[in-house]
């Protein structure tokens, strides 16, 4: 058991990504595309972290809400700090096999 279990925060985090699920959310991997080639969460999309800034106009368009995911948890941390400063509902679903196990 972790700190972030500890302190409940792994459950909370689960319980926003289970209902950005249920909500039709778009999962954006922020992971080079060759980390994305090496494998990835099914109907992602691959959107570079450095691109991100970009690319608001377009994840705005796909209108639900976001879970980001990279390889630890950290570049995804980020991507879902920038999209909730544009007003994007997004959640940091942490590394892309967290996320896909609950996919």
């Amino acid at each position: 058991m972790g700190l972030l279990d500890i302190l409940g925060l792994n459950k909370k985090k689960n319980m926003m990504i289970e209902e950005f699920v249920k909500k039709g959310a778009v999962i954006i991997d922020v992971r080079s595309p060759g980390e994305y080639q090496s494998g990835h969460v099914k109907g992602s999309k691959n959107i570079p972290l450095g691109d991100i800034p970009n690319a608001i106009a377009k994840i705005k368009t796909f209108n639900k809400p976001v879970i980001t995911c990279c390889a630890s948890g950290m570049r995804s941390g980020s991507a879902a700090s920038v999209l909730s400063k544009h007003d994007i509902e997004v959640v940091n679903g942490g590394s892309w096999t967290s996320v896909n196990a609950m996919v």
